[in-house]
């Protein structure tokens, strides 16, 4: 009966640390981090990789040495933006960067433009007809940073100013996307689009926004819905 009693003890012990070997080793199971392989479950919200846009624009209004109080009621071309001289394509590139929260790049010239809108269009006329390329005061540094580009420019005589063309031979757009967006005062993009295309012929030129002059100022919902139509 001794023996029967103490081999029943032994069992009775063995099962007792099995369960406590049993009890440790999920503690240990449970200590240990949960990976997930549901790749949507490790995502963050948004998509912190994209790379944000370049708006690339010329605007009359930053293109001459106007003063700082000028009356922009006085021309329809010379508009204000933070109180800052603009123009009206500088007006849509500003609403295109605070919707997209790309970066900025006005071009500018070496020689400004006539204080007069009148004159500017007239300079910019010979400009055209003697296929003068304005030299650029400011320059891109890091374009590889850029995949797509907006580039905004108004109408005159029916196509870009020469600045743009200056732009445009500066650099080499191969294998972005470019979107033009400009202002008129009704002559919208005109042949510019395929002026676009041949001068940056291995880019992805794709269908832009034009917007009258005398409507820039109330364009922010036209701007915006066609900026949602593009994924912005």
């Amino acid at each position: 009966m001794k023996k029967i009693m103490i081999l029943t003890s032994m069992a009775l012990m063995s099962l007792v640390a099995m369960g406590c070997a049993n009890e440790e080793v999920k503690d240990t199971q449970d200590a240990q981090p949960v990976v997930s392989t549901n790749m949507e479950e490790t995502q963050t919200e948004g998509n912190t990789n994209a790379k944000k846009p370049l708006i690339v624009y010329f605007a009359y209004g930053e293109n001459s040495e106007l003063p700082q109080d000028v009356d922009a009621s006085a021309s329809a071309s010379i508009q204000k933006w933070n109180n800052e001289n603009t123009g009206n394509t500088g007006i849509v590139a500003h609403i295109i960067q605070e919707k997209t929260k790309g970066d900025m790049f006005s071009v500018q010239t070496v020689n400004k433009y006539p204080l007069t809108y009148d004159e500017t269009v007239n300079q910019g006329k010979q400009e055209r007809e003697n296929n003068i390329r304005p030299e650029l005061a400011n320059h891109i540094t890091n374009l590889d940073d850029y995949d797509t580009i907006f580039i905004g420019y108004p109408n005159w005589w029916g196509d870009m100013p020469m600045a743009m063309y200056s732009f445009f031979d500066e650099y080499d757009l191969s294998n972005k996307t470019i979107i033009p967006f400009n202002t008129s005062g009704g002559s919208a993009f005109s042949n510019t689009i395929n002026t676009i295309k041949e001068m940056e012929p291995k880019a992805n030129v794709i269908d832009g926004i034009t917007i009258r002059a005398e409507n820039v100022q109330s364009s922010q919902d036209e701007v915006d819905e066609w900026l949602n139509g593009l994924g912005y």
